[in-house]
């Protein structure tokens, strides 16, 4: 019995695969990918975590599909942040340097059909796949040295940034502004009440009553 669960783990655990940013770029090279960003304490991930193996099992020797895990909390949490990764599970899939949000079902059978039909795309690394367009775009920032594309995407990762922040910064005042928008409602209700409101209401309508009493006779 004791061998059998110890046989069951093994197996659970083939092919399992979980990058940092250490491996990232080496293990995604000319891949498409379906990556599982989650926290081991994380119930919704636990719960996942059985059909998601399974997916990575059956992509492991998958030479264009690379299927797998980033750990938030250890040593792929520079990708997560990178991803802006807020919440767990987040499944992102697509080229690895520009990811796209997974917004399909995450049962066994949406996540098997969904990786069913992912396919390699236009990229340094798949040019051949490459329509004309992105192939002159693509050989012409490869004639590039490193420095300047460096340069190029540290603009638009701190165009990104400043949005981020411009967001986050209105945000909190709309909140601010919500809360004291409540506030002042339920202190004008309140006072409201506190002057009498209440009584005025019974007191027109004990007039209205007596008023139609008066009529019926």
């Amino acid at each position: 019995m004791f061998k059998s669960l110890l046989l069951g783990a093994a197996v659970a655990t083939v092919g399992a695969l979980e990058l940092t940013p250490e491996t990232y770029d080496a293990q995604t090279a000319g891949k498409t990918v379906f990556l599982k960003f989650f926290a081991p304490w994380c119930g919704h991930c636990k719960k996942m975590k059985p059909d998601w193996d399974a997916l990575m099992e059956e992509y492991a020797d998958n030479s264009k599909i690379l299927i797998a895990d980033v750990d938030c909390t250890a040593g792929g949490k520079p990708l997560c942040d990178a991803n802006g990764v807020k919440g767990f599970p987040t499944l992102k899939f697509g080229d690895p340097a520009s990811l796209e949000d997974f917004e399909g079902g995450r049962d066994k059978a949406a996540l098997f059909a969904f990786a069913k039909d992912l396919k390699p795309s236009c990229s340094p690394a798949n040019i051949e796949l490459c329509e004309a367009d992105d192939k002159a775009k693509i050989e012409g920032l490869m004639a590039e040295d490193e420095d300047a594309l460096q340069v190029k995407i540290e603009a638009g990762e701190a165009k990104i940034a400043a949005a981020d922040k411009t967001f986050d910064e209105e945000l909190e005042k709309l909140q601010a502004t919500y809360k004291q928008l409540q506030d002042d409602k339920e202190a004008t209700h309140a006072d409201v009440k506190k002057q009498g409101l209440g009584m005025l209401k019974a007191v027109l309508a004990a007039k209205k009553a007596g008023k139609a009493g008066k009529e019926e006779l």
